[in-house]
């Protein structure tokens, strides 16, 4: 069987809204499902995550992801990517990009990582705010 990419176009949605962030991290965690890198009790340890602690990390970048005993859920690693112009409350934060994320055999404190050092540049966070198509989305998050 082929290596599942990480990343590509099936998991990047462009101008979504959500009412909540609960509805925001199930679509999140939705992509990864539907893309076969997570079985479907996965979304819940998402949820179950930002219950204990919130994933919001700064500069309108939230990243859900599980909990301490999610990896028997998660097929492969994938992430997936949501664009929220209009952004969703993380209590006094907004969160205008998601970055859902599974990582298989400890790989997603290494995405996690590298995630944050791409939007910890304040300009280039700004740049997914403004992506217009997938394929910037791509060639903006390298990893």
């Amino acid at each position: 069987m082929k290596k599942k990419e990480l990343f590509c176009e099936d998991n990047i949605i462009l101008n979504a809204s959500f009412d909540t962030k609960e509805n925001a991290i199930k679509a999140a965690g939705e992509i990864l499902y539907n893309g076969g890198y997570v079985e479907k009790a996965y979304i819940q340890d998402m949820l179950n995550r930002e219950k204990i602690v919130t994933t919001y990390v700064g500069n309108g970048l939230a990243i859900p992801h599980g909990i301490a005993n999610s990896e028997k859920n998660i097929l492969c690693s994938g992430l997936s990517f949501i664009q929220i112009p209009n952004g969703v409350s993380f209590g006094d934060d907004t969160a205008y990009i998601m970055i859902g994320i599974a990582g298989k055999n400890g790989e997603h404190l290494d995405l996690l990582g590298k995630i944050a050092m791409i939007f910890f540049d304040v300009q280039k966070a700004a740049k997914f705010k403004k992506a217009a198509t997938k394929k910037e989305v791509l060639e903006l998050l390298t990893l």
